[in-house]
């Protein structure tokens, strides 16, 4: 029987919402081993002054296999 633990993180890219998963996974990869899936729990973006986006930020739920 394998056990899961779920870890949050928020990222953030200036490209896409995708990009912050991306980044998100990416670098909790680095820290985390057997990551198992990612779940997009909140979208939300910064906008400029003048009304263009800034940012793109996700949160992320994270579920990896505990050894």
């Amino acid at each position: 029987m394998a056990i899961l633990k779920v870890i949050e993180v928020l990222s953030s890219s200036d490209k896409s919402w995708e990009d912050a998963a991306q980044q998100g996974l990416s670098k909790a990869s680095k820290s985390v081993k057997h990551i198992k899936s990612a779940y997009v729990q909140n979208q939300s973006v910064t906008t400029t002054d003048n009304g263009k986006i800034k940012e793109f930020r996700v949160n992320l739920k994270i579920s990896f296999e505990v050894e």
